[in-house]
């Protein structure tokens, strides 16, 4: 049973689940698919190929799922997919995906606060928390577990590791590695996420590997190339080192 108010404007192709709840105000466009348990607040906009996950709450005046702001975008059949028991808070805006992928994604239990724009073909992955105001530029990646903090700007095509976490007002414009805490202007390496990985079961071994390895890699006297080959020989076979390694050999823009 939903509790659909009277004052919605929704598209008769629109698919919505059970017990949904819909505020006052809302439009809702065509082949829309709500889940079940989906609670929605106030005065938003769901835009049409939307796809929102079982046992999401969406908060008041949000964009979920309008067309790219990019120039290239022509109209096409494009996605916005949400995954399970994600939040969205309020003045949120969600564009779904141009043809170079065909939809934006965004995981399950991820935390999206007040004021953050998430552009096309971005991924995010699950437990993901984007604080206040924070911008993501198009074809952004997060991984698992990360915490991008309030104000902080991704360029497009960046990535960002698993169980990273940015400080505030941070300006990421190369590739953020898996497990680390970084901020200052520019950014850089400030350490390992020891209380969040602690947090997620990672054991005290687990951690004084992880930064040792970065030790290496960002605070030795070694290049690069030479740290990596260093990392390989020394940690072979552990796979929070493989994490690390394959998202350095597969940095586009390059590590901060």
């Amino acid at each position: 049973m939903s509790n659909i108010h009277p004052t919605n404007i929704i598209a008769d192709s629109a698919k919505i689940g059970s017990n949904v709840t819909i505020g006052a105000y809302n439009v809702i466009e065509d082949n829309v698919t709500i889940g079940d348990n989906v609670t929605i607040g106030n005065f938003n906009t769901i835009a049409q190929y939307a796809e929102i996950g079982d046992d999401c709450n969406i908060f008041h005046n949000s964009s979920i799922g309008a067309p790219p702001q990019d120039k290239k975008f022509g109209g096409e059949k494009s996605k916005l997919i949400i995954g399970k028991r994600t939040v969205i808070r309020e003045f949120v805006t969600l564009n779904r995906g141009t043809n170079a992928t065909g939809e934006t994604l965004i995981g399950d239990d991820v935390l999206i606060m007040t004021g953050v724009h998430v552009a096309h073909d971005c991924i995010i992955g699950n437990n993901v928390i984007l604080v206040n105001l924070v911008a993501l530029g198009g074809h952004v990646e997060i991984d698992d577990w990360a915490i991008l903090g309030g104000a902080s700007n991704v360029h497009q095509f960046c990535k960002i590791g698993k169980h990273v976490m940015l400080a505030a007002n941070s300006k990421i414009v190369q590739d953020v590695p898996p497990y680390i805490l970084a901020g200052k202007h520019p950014l850089q390496y400030s350490g390992i996420n020891n209380l969040g990985l602690s947090r997620r079961g990672f054991s005290q071994e687990d951690r004084k590997v992880i930064k040792k390895a970065y030790k290496y890699y960002f605070r030795s006297d070694l290049n690069p190339s030479i740290s990596l080959k260093k990392i390989k020989e020394e940690f072979e076979e552990n796979k929070h080192i493989d994490e690390i390694l394959h998202f350095i050999d597969n940095s586009d823009r390059g590590i901060i």
